[in-house]
């Protein structure tokens, strides 16, 4: 069965040049590897979800996060869009002529693994099954409901030791949505409309294990 692409998802990739990247995401001049990352939305029973992977544990970047398919840009690949449908079929088993790209994102920066992320913003017109195809690099995956990220009781900020401003987190599916996946994520819920009232006030301090994975 497919789904015609919503109205929201067309806008968006309309807006696409005049998103706001934050200071913090900015891409510095001649620093960093071209990346890109799939955010992928589809319709399930429970409305609008989103694809999210869970890295594993052993991984050398990221490790433990929940993030988006994705990964480095090979020569290979044409440019972001195709990276981002090749890593995620890598990772999830994914077939790409499921996926209508419908734009990309302005390009953010990841300093941590000095990465320039394109994201690609993609509908799941036909849907297939999606599991942790790369066992090394990929624990879970899920289809997280829009419903379930908007949730107030679901929404968060997290804090950092040291003095670090507090940033969005989602806790959905067991997974503890954070760093740059969740600041995407909050963004795009903000401009597409879905965002619901939350206590921004709500800050927690990283879980330890969190925190140990992330230093790593």
């Amino acid at each position: 069965m497919t789904a015609p692409v919503p109205g929201w998802l067309n806008d968006l990739a309309a807006n696409a040049p005049d998103h706001p990247v934050p200071p913090s995401l900015r891409p510095p001049a001649g620093r960093g590897r071209p990346a890109a990352v799939l955010l992928l939305f589809g319709e399930s029973p429970e409305g609008p979800d989103i694809l999210l992977i869970q890295r594993s544990a052993r991984g050398r970047n990221h490790a433990g996060q929940p993030a988006f398919p994705g990964g480095g840009v090979d020569p290979d690949d044409g440019g972001p869009v195709g990276a981002a449908l090749r890593e995620a079929e890598e990772e999830t088993g994914l077939d790409p002529r499921g996926v209508h790209v419908a734009g990309t994102l302005p390009e953010m920066y990841i300093w941590r693994s000095d990465n320039r992320v394109t994201p690609v913003l993609g509908w799941w017109h036909t849907p297939c099954a999606v599991h942790a195809a790369s066992p090394d690099e990929v624990e879970a995956v899920a289809r997280v409901p829009i419903a379930e990220l908007v949730d107030p009781r679901n929404r968060l900020r997290l804090r950092f030791p040291g003095g670090h401003a507090a940033g969005p987190a989602f806790r959905v599916r067991g997974m503890l949505v954070w760093g740059f996946t969740a600041g995407v994520l909050a963004d795009v819920l903000a401009v597409t409309g879905f965002q619901r009232p939350w206590d921004d006030e709500r800050i927690e301090d990283v879980p330890p294990d969190v925190l140990r994975l992330a230093r790593r």
